[in-house]
């Protein structure tokens, strides 16, 4: 049987250029859920939050009908639908992430801008989604297949491949830049950052870092230290930077 479908914004990334931004028609088997045909036509469910049959908000397990008209869109970021959307029991908007290999940069980004963010080199699919169901943390990903898996339920495709840029994009698309607590997280482990007094650490400062600066603070699990150097600076601009 035959439906009609049309989707929004940057649901269109993941659309042959024949398909974006206008309805079209797509040939479907009776009985199917409009979830395994938005996922057949390339869209991870994870990037979908409200979904319209024929005008009616539905959820993920709707059956199709023929002659169907169906209208899928992103998160809204300037749009309170929560008595509207029925895609999920919990909105998209979340704070904690796990991010696959490929977004170390990405990472240490969100870590130094205070988010929770679990990263290491070596996790793999299966990993990444039992962590993210276990601990409520939304995925994010340059590769995604991991998102049509029916168990992730919150996740997010990141589109550039450069990691400031992917910053932005991150920020814009879950809405954090009032959420922002920079340099309350370590870079390397994801541990909470606290001021130290140089007396109990200038032991293990070099002789230059002893000398030149007043203020320092430590990782409470890794026991890395920091200091307002030429990194602290770089990381301001670069909130500056987003905040506009």
């Amino acid at each position: 049987m035959q439906i009609t479908v049309r989707f929004y914004e940057e649901l269109n990334d993941f659309l042959p250029a024949e398909k974006r931004k206008k309805s079209f028609p797509f040939e479907v088997q009776v009985n199917s859920s409009v979830k395994d045909t938005i996922e057949a036509l390339g869209i991870p469910h994870t990037e979908v939050d409200l979904i319209l049959a024929n005008s009616q908000p539905v959820d993920f397990n709707y059956h199709l009908k023929s002659n169907d008209y169906i209208s899928v869109y992103p998160k809204f970021e300037s749009l309170d639908i929560s008595q509207v959307t029925k895609v999920r029991k919990q909105p998209l908007r979340k704070t904690k992430f796990i991010l696959d290999v490929h977004l170390g940069q990405l990472a240490k980004y969100l870590r130094l801008l205070g988010f929770d963010t679990y990263y290491t080199n070596h996790l793999s699919d299966p990993e990444i989604m039992v962590k993210s169901i276990d601990e409520n943390r939304i995925i994010l990903t340059r590769d995604y297949g991991i998102l049509k898996h029916k168990q992730v339920t919150h996740g997010y495709f990141v589109r550039s491949q450069d990691s400031k840029t992917q910053l932005k994009e991150v920020m814009q698309r879950f809405d954090l830049k009032d959420k922002i607590k920079p340099f309350s997280r370590c870079s390397v482990c994801n541990g909470m950052v606290r001021k130290v007094e140089k007396e109990k650490i200038e032991h293990l400062l070099l002789e230059k870092t002893k000398n030149y600066f007043t203020r320092f603070y430590q990782c409470t699990s890794c026991q890395k230290i920091y200091w307002e150097g030429s990194h602290y600076e770089d990381i301001k601009r670069l909130i500056t930077d987003i905040s506009r």
